[in-house]
């Protein structure tokens, strides 16, 4: 039984991690009751929603290449084609971020994009509705996810450690002793890096389903890169 205490601790520490993420996710996502109406949720807020900063910047692109504003490239440049200065704000943050010369990466205006004052008030805004998880709460569940993942390999490499101490013939009883904190650091660590549940709170992960994604601009907000043709896919380095 020199393995019995290797899985103790594999297990201890499997379980503090899972109650520090289980704790952390808790929290972040708010109350449970008391979701908004589906039309309360603009574009760009779904787009926040459903994947963060980098999904509204994804969806400012690809919307403005659709309305022949921008050209997005399968190299991965984009090209104004209008400058007239129309649109929102969302659009006006690219036009400056790609710059007079009217040409830019698109992985160089992603970081810009993200990180303009019209996308913050857009977090802001959806923390303020109890829609979104707020930045200390992001912080917290990303600990919890890296002490779950520690947790993991942590367990991995005791359960190898044990299976090498022990006769052939008992190396089942390891096994299935250390399938308990690796299945359950395993599955806390897939689900809990699902990117809808790291930006939307509870209301705002149902205020999402409720979307249809029928139209091509709610179905990149609301499910990403995925569903657009492969070409635009390549433009944004997604394919």
């Amino acid at each position: 039984m020199l393995w019995f205490p290797l899985l103790l601790v594999a297990c201890a520490v499997t379980a503090v991690a899972c109650a520090r993420l289980c704790r952390a996710a808790t929290a972040a996502g708010g109350p449970g009751g008391g979701a908004s109406k589906e039309g309360e949720l603009t574009l760009g807020e779904a787009a926040f929603l459903a994947g963060g900063p980098g999904r509204v910047t994804e969806l400012a692109l690809v919307s403005m290449h659709r309305a022949r504003r921008l050209l997005l490239a399968r190299t991965g440049w984009a090209t104004v084609v209008d400058a007239s200065g129309g649109g929102d704000e969302l659009e006006r943050a690219v036009l400056g971020a790609i710059g007079p010369g009217g040409q830019a990466p698109v992985p160089r205006l992603r970081p810009v994009v993200a990180g303009a004052a019209c996308v913050r008030r857009i977090e802001e805004g959806l923390v303020a509705r109890g829609l979104a998880v707020p930045g200390a709460g992001r912080r917290e569940v990303t600990a919890g996810l890296r002490a779950v993942r520690g947790a993991f390999l942590l367990a991995l490499a005791l359960g190898t450690v044990a299976a090498a101490l022990v006769e052939p013939a008992e190396r089942a009883r390891v096994v299935a002793g250390f399938a308990l904190p690796l299945t359950a650091s395993g599955l806390c660590w897939a689900i809990a890096r699902s990117p809808r549940g790291r930006w939307a709170s509870h209301a705002g992960q149902r205020l999402l389903a409720g979307l249809s994604a029928e139209d091509p601009l709610t179905a990149l907000a609301t499910r990403g890169p995925a569903v657009l043709e492969p070409e635009l896919r390549s433009a944004l380095g997604r394919a």
